[in-house]
Order: C-alpha cells, then sequence, then structure tokens
C-alpha cells in the first residue's frame, strides 16, 4: 500500500507533463472542445481516444438515432473532466455541439445576422426555442407584430429569428420573431408602394374593423375599406360582411403618395347591378322583393343582390296616415311593390306598396257623386273642423266655414260632438291628394247670402241692437248677424260706451264690412257721423257769405256738428 501510495504522485506528474506537452504549461483541458478519434463502439458508449493516458466514452444517445458512426472516425468532443470513478476521461459530444452552436451564434449575434431556429415549448412569459440544439428564450412581445390569439401554427417549424442578447456564463439566449417581421415588412412596404397605383388589385388581411370601414393589411402598408366600398348593396355595419383575419381580395381605388394614404374597395372587382338599372326595373312595372331595413321616413326593399329601393311613408298605405313603417311592414318581409321612379345617376328607385292595392278613395268616388248627401260617424273634432266617418277606412272632412250659413265656425262647432251621427253633403274631391270635402250648411238654403246680396261697402242701413259686451255691440239687420265695435260708436271718446246701447233699440250706421264669403257684416255709426259732418261743412263752404241763405246753412251745420 505504501509502494503504490508513493507511486501515485510520479505517474500523475508524468501526466501532468503529457498534458503540458499536448496542451500547454498550464494543461487544463476541462471545459474544452478537442479533436478525438473513435477506437470502438459498444451497445451503449461511444469509445474515443483524445491522446490522454486513457480514453474517454461518450453515451451513444448523444449522436441521435440517424447518426452512422464507424472506427476511425474522428469528432469533436468536450471535456467534460479529466477522470471518473473508473479513471475514464468523461467526453460529451453534445457540450461540444452546443459549444459550437455558441460561437456561431456569437458570431450572428456581433454582425447581427439572423438564425433558424424552431419553437419547441411554452414557458412562463414566452417561449423555447431550439437553434441548433442552443436553447433560447422568446419573450410573448415579441413573437409577432401583433398580438396572436393561437401560435400552434408557428410550433415544430424551422424560422428565422434575431439574437437579441446572449449570456454565456449564465446560459442565456434571447431572441425575437418579431424584429425579423418588422424588417421583412419594411422592405415588403418599400417594394408595395413604389409598385402601387390607382387600379391595382390585391390580397389584404382585415386588420380592424370600425363603424365606418375597416382597415386592410397588404403587407406593411394599411388601407382603407370604406362601408360604402365593401358590397354594392346597402350594408349597416362592416362586420356583416368582414372579420379581423379574414384574407380578402381589393383594388386600389386611390392613393395618395404625399401621405401614403390608400382607399380600397371590395365591391369595384364585382359588376355594378345599377348599370342599366333603368331597362330591368320600368316605371309602373310591379316586382316582389325582401324588405332590408325600416326608417323613420320609410322602409328600403331589395328588389335584387345590390339594387334596393325606397318605400316613402306616404307610400305604404291608402288610409293609414302618420304612423311609423314599422308598425306596417317588418323586416325581412316578401312585399310586392310598384315602381314610380328610376333615377340611375342617384342611384334611387321609387318604390310603392299602397298602388298595389285598390285605391278607396278612388272607389268611394265612383260610388258617391259630388253633392250626394252621406250619413256618417263624427270620428274627430279638430281645430279647423270635423272629420267624418265614409267607410272603415277612408274619412270626410267638413271645414269650419261649411258648417253653418248664420254663425261663425267656432261657434257652430260647438254643436257638435265625438261619435255623433250627421248627414252632409260632399262638395269637393281630390283624388290624388286623397281628400273628400263635406258640407253641412249646404244641406240648407243659403238665406244668409241672399241677404248679403242686399249689401255693399258704404250703405247706410237701420239695425236693430241685440246684445252688447265691453269690446262691441251686437246688432242685426235683415236677418243678417253684424257687429259695430267700441271704437265705431261715435266720433267723440265720450259716445263710445257699450253700456248706453240696449237690446231692441234701432240705429243708424254706415256698412264698412261687407264679405258674403266669410259671412262677416260690420257696421260704423262713426264712420256715418264722419260723413255727415262732413257733408254739412260741404254746404256751408258753397253758400255765398253775403246771401240770406248763408245763416241757414251756417246754423244748419252747427246744429249737427
Amino acid at each position: 500500500m505504501t509502494n503504490t501510495a508513493f507511486k501515485i504522485p510520479e505517474m500523475t506528474e508524468s501526466f501532468e507533463a503529457l498534458l503540458n506537452e499536448q496542451f500547454g504549461e498550464d494543461g487544463n483541458i476541462t471545459g474544452s472542445v478537442v479533436k478525438g478519434t473513435i477506437i470502438r463502439l459498444t451497445p451503449d458508449f461511444v469509445i474515443v481516444d483524445v491522446g490522454l493516458k486513457s480514453e474517454g466514452r461518450i453515451p451513444l444517445r448523444e449522436f441521435g438515432l440517424n447518426k452512422e458512426l464507424n472506427i476511425g472516425d474522428q469528432i469533436e468532443v468536450y471535456v467534460d473532466r479529466y477522470e471518473d470513478r473508473d479513471g475514464n476521461i468523461v467526453l460529451s459530444r453534445e457540450k461540444a455541439r452546443r459549444e459550437e452552436v455558441w460561437q456561431d451564434l456569437e458570431k450572428c449575434l456581433e454582425s447581427g445576422e439572423r438564425v433558424n431556429g424552431v419553437i419547441f415549448g411554452r414557458v412562463k412569459g414566452g417561449f423555447t426555442v431550439d437553434l441548433n440544439g442552443a436553447i433560447a428564450f422568446l419573450p410573448g412581445s415579441q413573437i409577432d407584430i401583433r398580438p396572436i390569439r393561437d401560435i400552434t401554427p408557428l410550433m415544430g417549424i424551422s424560422q428565422p429569428f434575431q439574437i437579441l442578447k446572449m449570456d454565456k456564463v449564465r446560459g442565456n439566449i434571447v431572441v425575437s420573431r418579431r424584429v425579423v417581421l418588422e424588417e421583412t415588412r419594411a422592405e415588403a412596404r418599400a417594394e408595395l408602394v413604389e409598385s402601387l397605383k390607382e387600379g391595382s388589385i390585391l390580397d389584404g388581411i382585415v386588420k380592424n374593423i370600425t363603424d365606418y370601414g375597416a382597415f386592410i393589411d397588404l403587407g406593411g402598408i394599411d388601407g382603407l375599406l370604406h362601408v360604402t366600398d365593401i358590397s354594392w348593396k346597402r350594408i349597416s355595419h362592416p362586420a356583416e360582411m368582414l372579420s379581423v383575419g379574414q384574407t380578402i381580395k381589393v383594388q386600389v381605388i386611390k392613393f395618395n403618395e404625399d401621405n401614403q394614404r390608400i382607399s380600397l374597395g371590395m365591391k369595384q372587382l364585382e359588376n355594378d347591378p345599377w348599370a342599366g338599372v333603368e331597362g330591368k326595373f320600368k316605371v309602373g312595372d310591379v316586382y316582389k322583393g325582401k324588405v332590408t331595413n325600416i326608417t323613420d321616413y320609410g322602409a328600403f326593399v331589395e328588389l335584387e343582390d345590390g339594387i334596393e329601393g325606397l318605400v316613402h311613408v306616404s307610400e305604404m298605405s291608402w288610409t293609414r296616415k302618420n304612423v311609423h313603417p314599422g308598425k306596417i311592414i317588418s323586416t325581412s318581409q316578401e312585399v310586392e311593390v310598384k315602381v314610380l321612379e328610376v333615377d340611375a345617376d342617384k342611384r334611387r328607385i321609387s318604390l310603392g306598396i299602397k298602388q298595389c292595392t285598390p285605391n278607396p278613395w278612388a272607389a268611394y268616388v265612383e260610388e258617391h257623386d259630388l253633392g250626394s248627401v252621406i250619413e256618417g260617424k263624427i270620428k274627430n273634432i279638430t281645430e279647423f273642423g270635423l272629420f267624418v266617418g265614409l267607410t272603415d277606412e277612408i274619412d270626410g272632412m267638413v271645414h269650419l266655414s261649411d258648417i253653418s250659413w248664420d254663425k261663425s265656425g267656432e261657434e257652430a262647432v260647438k254643436d257638435f260632438t265625438k261619435g255623433q251621427e250627421i248627414q252632409a253633403k260632399i262638395i269637393d274631391v281630390d283624388v290624388e291628394k286623397e281628400r273628400i270635402s263635406l258640407g253641412i250648411k249646404q244641406l240648407t238654403e243659403d238665406t244668409v247670402g241672399a241677404a248679403f246680396d242686399g249689401f255693399k261697402k258704404g250703405d247706410v242701413v237701420k239695425a236693430t241692437v241685440v246684445s252688447a259686451d265691453d269690446k262691441e255691440v251686437f246688432v242685426e239687420v235683415n236677418g243678417v248677424q253684424a257687429s259695430i265695435k267700441r271704437i265705431d260708436l261715435a266720433k267723440d271718446k265720450a259716445g263710445q260706451e257699450t253700456s248706453k246701447f240696449e237690446a231692441g233699440q234701432v240705429i243708424e250706421a254706415k256698412v264698412t264690412v261687407a264679405d258674403k264669403k266669410k259671412g262677416k257684416l260690420s257696421l260704423s255709426i262713426k264712420a256715418l257721423e264722419v260723413d255727415e259732418e262732413k257733408k254739412a261743412l260741404e254746404e256751408y263752404t258753397n253758400v255765398d257769405s253775403g246771401s240770406s241763405a248763408f245763416g241757414d246753412a251756417l246754423q244748419s251745420a252747427m246744429s249737427k256738428k
């Protein structure tokens, strides 16, 4: 045991000398990559001679399943440590390859060259990438230009990465796929802008959707696809036809080189359905269509794909007025419509629904001549007249002025109530405007109108006082109601008191207004007094002051004054 103990240092010294001779004075090759020769193969190991006192062995699995190995092959190996418990040098082919890869990766980091790798796993904050044996970290923010929900399609395939930093001591490598994409995108953008022109047809990916359109990624540059350029048919929102991530074909309809704004269109790639529309849809023809949208002012009806017409609310029903279109028809309902007008330039077609059914106004007029007496129930009383139901669908109107010959409309309408059955005469018909005018007073003779024929402005009449209030005196002249306003009761203010007049009192006055059509008769005592005074003064001024008649004329004028 003693002799053995003394021999070990001698062997160690000679071994160190051998190391110094082959690898330098320090002889420390641990952690180095050296060349060796395969001298033997076992089921589990590859035995390699690296020129040291003993052979080294490497697990066969480190060479991969498909690696062909032969005795005599020279390979690079990594010296893990000098001797293990069995006296063998511990070598590693895997670490040697890793060392080679690190050296290559460091060169790529210095030169900025891209490297190929495969994403093979997911870790906290990102993903793991195999860079030909070296494991790198790919942060989640560096995987793409925009967030990706599912990266499965990117895993397991070789693709380029950019090395951001390396730390050999810690064994850390950080890579980016995003940097590569941005550089590629910039190159593609420059090429695209250079070749871009109006009319170009491109493939794009829907990047974002707004209320007014969608932004399309053309590969390095975005373009706007306005909602009105998505389809020839009217759509309310781009999401009805597009989704984020969808690949579509678009045409450049406008390109501003100064600000690089690109306007795109989808519908421009299809035939314009409005071309020759006047020949397809003729005025007066009836078609079937589907209600696509309902608004406050009407409804849009699709006649064929891409062509819609508007049914104005006034063209929906002969009888249902002042109601929302949604109470007459519903969305997606199939309806019959009649073409009323076609304007190809403005891309407008006016349609009518009511024109596809019989006009109840025309039907009623055919059965009831002008001047016919009808019976009906008062359905409504308004400030301008009475509405009388003629059928279940249509009404006629009695204007205030056609209620009574001898009363004002405001007074006469008080004699009627809603729901009351009345008789009236048809006095006017306008089928186009859907109006039937009725009259109640026309059922009787116009005695007041006949009496008005005897009056004209400037006549002096005798009137009988009927009543009076603070503002005017009401009188009757030959059966016709008239009034005298307070200011017309006398020339002087003292005589303009309505309380001085009593019922039954007969007075003289001058006619100032005689309107037969409105049934209005107005009188004035003041006007009569002014006329008489004027006449007397004229008589006075026409008499010679030296004659005997001068005194009589003066006395007469003074007495009238």
